[in-house]
């Protein structure tokens, strides 16, 4: 008896260590919101050691793509137009396309993509590969399946003064339905969320849970974790993602993320001393999939605006829009009008 205490309190030392160990560069959060009348909003914050620069694409149906400069790439015919929120002009950070699926990509430090058995696949590169699955599905199930063929090999370039994109990605569709993709020294690691409804950084998503579990049964209405690291924020956002009033009103229901997401953000300019690599949030995101709106907040803006999906055209052959967001710093509300026709951005390969 005194070994099971023993080992039980071996693992809620590790599961609280990691809940208050430093933050590292890179921190992320996400969090899916489940309202009423289908209501379904995903907020994201993107923290990061230096100002990313990150500008809005909106892209038609029916352009022809392909994943990598490299030779016998993956090649595709967008079914669906979209809304990407585009790093440094060069990679796409997240997006959600006009059926309402969203996929955000996360910093993951434990993430291997590639292994020798995925040697001679063709080549995909990180910086489309949220595009390559909001173009051609519509549903979580759709893009997990895709995934699970794993008929690809992924890589990209460095950035940033040469650090590598190791990424993990959380899925969510109309429905509500969240997956999270995982590569796992080479292999394809596809979870399904549940009625888990948050997501950070490291660890990956096994672990992850397991310290979820360890907070819920402490009950977050008797103690949350208070810091600023991935594992502390995973658990307030998922406590209060469930705690917080469901309704169907979209205006409300955003303030309601927002409040969230405001919880688990790290405040702009905060610093640890010894910790110079220490994440703030640059900015956040929220993607009401039941209304196709696409907002976006950064955080040194005076207002939060959006992208409506339902109010632009995006047929075969209509022209690529851009909103510069270094340009436009003081839109509140629908951004539509700001947005300009562009030529694609050109990928990091």
């Amino acid at each position: 008896m005194r070994r099971i205490f023993a080992k039980i309190a071996a693992v809620a030392t590790v599961l609280a260590a990691a809940v208050i160990a430093p933050a590292e560069c890179g921190a992320c959060s996400r969090v899916l919101y489940k309202g009423l009348d289908s209501l379904m909003i995903v907020g994201r914050s993107l923290d990061w050691k230096t100002p990313i620069p990150t500008n809005l694409y909106v892209y038609p149906r029916g352009m022809s793509k392909v994943g990598s400069d490299q030779p016998g790439a993956v090649r595709w015919t967008s079914k669906y137009g979209a809304v990407y929120a585009v790093g440094y002009d060069g990679g796409i950070t997240e997006g959600m396309n006009e059926m309402g699926l969203v996929i955000n990509g996360l910093f993951c430090k434990g993430t291997v993509y590639n292994d020798a058995d995925t040697q001679g696949r063709p080549p995909m590169s990180l910086s489309v590969f949220i595009a390559w699955l909001l173009d051609l599905n519509a549903t979580t199930q759709q893009v997990i399946d895709v995934l699970n063929e794993h008929n690809f090999t992924i890589g990209g370039a460095t950035f940033d003064g040469g650090t590598v994109s190791t990424l993990h990605w959380g899925i969510t569709d109309t429905s509500g339905r969240s997956a999270i993709l995982e590569f796992d020294h080479g292999k394809v690691r596809v979870y399904d969320m549940g009625d888990y409804r948050a997501m950070t950084n490291d660890p990956q998503w096994p672990a992850m849970k397991a310290i979820i579990d360890y907070w819920e049964g402490i009950g977050g209405k008797n103690m949350l974790p208070g810091t600023v690291s991935s594992p502390s924020r995973c658990v307030r956002a998922n406590f209060f993602a469930h705690q917080v009033k469901p309704v169907a009103e979209a205006d409300l229901g955003l303030s309601i993320v927002r409040s969230i997401m405001a919880d688990v953000s790290v405040p702009y300019t905060y610093m640890i001393e010894g910790e110079p690599n220490l994440s703030s949030t640059q900015w956040r995101s929220y993607a009401d999939l039941r209304d196709r709106r696409y907002y976006f907040d950064i955080v040194t803006n005076p207002g939060i605006y959006y992208i409506d999906l339902t109010r632009l055209d995006l047929y075969e052959g209509a022209p690529v829009l851009k909103l510069d967001t270094s340009k436009e710093t003081s839109i509140v509300g629908c951004a539509n009008k700001y947005l300009h026709r562009a030529d694609p951005f050109t990928p990091m390969y």
